[in-house]
């Protein structure tokens, strides 16, 4: 699994991930495991692993380390 910190969180449930790779990473709410989305903090740092999306590369998997 890669490893990654919040970026930025949106009140419509979705983030962004520093990669630290250069492009942020989206993820929605429903690729969390064992954490609900309004636990989640900007700077927390994540373990995630990369996917596809419909409108591209996406976390998935998405836990708080």
């Amino acid at each position: 699994m890669a490893e990654g910190t919040i970026k930025k969180l949106t009140d419509k449930g979705f983030g962004f991930i520093n990669t630290g790779k250069g492009a942020d990473l989206f993820f929605h709410m429903s690729n969390l495991e064992g954490v609900q989305f309004d636990d989640l903090r900007e700077g927390q740092r994540v373990s995630y692993n990369e996917g596809r999306g419909p409108k591209g590369a996406r976390a998935e998997n998405v836990r708080p380390i």
